[in-house]
């Protein structure tokens, strides 16, 4: 069609609004029952906070995830927070003693993957505790 500069023209809607931002949770299908045969590296989180850290290290530089099993919701609540210590280059001993709920509450959804891909799963024997534990990271 040839252009006409006599005619007059036509506006075009654009939508401008801000894309959606994929939702990502800390928590949904973070917490399984212990299985008899590990999927990945495991780490005990009932381990002394000297070998949980340095677990969590070199945890934080590999490609690999892990798995944490616990015995408590209070030490998954630890074990979230540990690992986004060691991610972010944190104190990762603090973050086992006082897990800073509203921080890991803001992380962002880019946060919240890389965490989720370094944590893949909390196993306990208790998984319905520990989940009622971990649902105050749930936003």
């Amino acid at each position: 069609m040839p252009h006409d500069s006599s005619s007059a023209s036509e506006p075009v809607l654009v939508s401008l609004g801000v894309p959606a931002t994929a939702h990502a949770s800390l928590v949904d299908g973070l917490v399984r029952p212990a299985p008899a045969v590990p999927d990945a590296p495991v780490l005990d989180g009932d381990a002394p906070d000297e070998q949980v850290s340095a677990f969590l290290v070199g945890a934080a530089h590999t490609e690999i995830g892990f798995v944490a099993r616990v015995e408590s919701g209070e030490r998954a609540l630890a074990i979230v927070a540990a690992t986004a210590a060691a991610l972010c280059g944190e104190d990762i001993r603090a973050a086992l003693r006082r897990p800073d709920i509203a921080f890991l509450r803001g992380l962002k959804p880019p946060a919240v993957h890389a965490l989720r891909e370094v944590l893949l799963a909390v196993e306990s024997d208790t998984p319905d505790e520990v989940a009622h534990h971990l649902g105050v990271l749930a936003s």
